[in-house]
């Protein structure tokens, strides 16, 4: 039995899956994986103040090692449907583009990687395993997904031994980019307290708005690093001030703001909240001045040492595209965060040009082109 992607993508793409809904998506994976031979298992997980997830973890193979492919079927809102050239969750193909939510984040590599199965399965037997880990919860916030599969594998006794996760990580032409680790982040949430007052009288208040531009200052104009041989430099960026003053004479009694910082493996996410907490203590030493400073840690920084994983997914892109690809951990966060704990990681997937835009499209030359990279992978990988 031959999948073909592009008409998997299509069935996906189908599926209205905005986290943290289903919309049936996990049993089209299901359906074409069980078609293949594979045993899968659905996870429902949730907690307190979250809404429940459905999971799915397939396996074809019961022996190490275990080769997995990990990716998600939830997509971000549409915005906009009228903005679009198709309805977002009815794909169509014009011009050789397949348009449709989730084209490119990231419901045509999970196809392609079924396909790519597929077609190795027709000839091959691997001496081990593939599996799938595919989870409804990475575009929230990653609470009832991959982070609570893998302990649930783990509980099961299920080993992976080495993992590549299908996100878009190309910039402009498939086979430019491998992404071997990511950036941690943390945003901060900061409240200053001052004292009211009238702005006549300022040396009967204490201005929060003064004592809080001069914390974000100290923090905006301090150069963390310089980066490392494959991390950029770390960069907080604030994206909220807020006071929310009625008036213009008054001296407001709080002040508030929300930045966060993208940190390569120079730092952890506990040594930049001591380094924030330093500041706010010595600017708020003074005065009336007291301050709550929360934060949210996303993930921690992580690198996949370059090595036989990423050898062997370069050597795939490179024998399909033509391209060397770059080593590398720019853009936001993955599941691949996650992973890390477990096994060696890397991603490769799609074009990132439209991820999450409206009009999010990939080529069906991309879709073909992704197929044989990931059968590549599994042919070098099972040699």
């Amino acid at each position: 039995m031959t999948i073909d992607p592009l008409q998997l993508s299509k069935d996906l793409i189908s599926c209205a899956s905005v986290t943290p809904k289903d919309e049936g998506a996990l049993d089209v994976v299901q359906n074409a994986l069980e078609g293949l031979g594979f045993t899968c298992r659905r996870h429902i997980f949730e907690e307190s103040g979250t809404e429940p997830v459905d999971n799915l973890y397939a396996q074809f193979g019961e022996h190490s090692p275990n080769f997995c492919f990990a990716g998600h079927t939830d997509v971000v809102p549409p915005g906009d449907v009228n903005e679009w050239k198709v309805n977002p969750f009815k794909p169509e193909v014009i011009d050789g583009i397949l348009y449709g939510r989730g084209a490119v984040d990231m419901k045509c590599a999970i196809a392609c990687f079924i396909a790519a199965v597929s077609e190795y399965l027709r000839h091959k037997t691997p001496h081990g395993s593939i599996s799938l880990l595919i989870t409804g919860d990475e575009e929230a916030i990653a609470i009832n997904g991959t982070r609570k599969l893998l302990k649930q594998l783990e509980k099961d006794s299920v080993k992976l031994d080495a993992c590549i996760v299908g996100e878009p990580t190309n910039p402009s032409k498939l086979g430019e980019m491998i992404k071997i680790g990511r950036r941690g982040s943390v945003t901060f949430e900061l409240k200053i307290w001052g004292k009211q007052g009238h702005v006549a009288y300022p040396h009967l208040a204490d201005n929060p708005v003064s004592r809080i531009n001069r914390i974000l200052n100290e923090l905006d104009s301090h150069d963390l690093d310089e980066g490392t041989e494959f991390f950029q430099p770390t960069n907080l960026e604030i994206v909220t001030i807020d006071v929310n003053n009625p008036t213009d004479n008054l001296i407001p009694q709080t002040a508030q703001a929300m930045f966060n910082i993208r940190f390569n493996d120079i730092h952890t996410s506990a040594t930049l909240i001591r380094w924030i907490e330093g500041i706010c203590n010595s600017l708020c030493e003074t005065g009336d001045t007291k301050y709550e400073l929360n934060h949210r840690v996303s993930g921690e920084a992580f690198l996949t040492q370059p090595g036989e994983l990423s050898e062997i997914v370069s050597k795939a892109v490179k024998d399909v595209t033509g391209k060397e690809p770059e080593l590398s951990t720019t853009g936001g966060t993955s599941d691949a965060r996650f992973i890390k704990d477990y096994c060696p990681v890397v991603e490769f997937g799609m074009i990132n040009e439209t991820a999450h835009k409206i009009d999010e499209c990939i080529s069906t030359e991309d879709i073909n082109d992704l197929t044989d990279v990931y059968k590549t992978i599994l042919e070098l990988y099972f040699k």
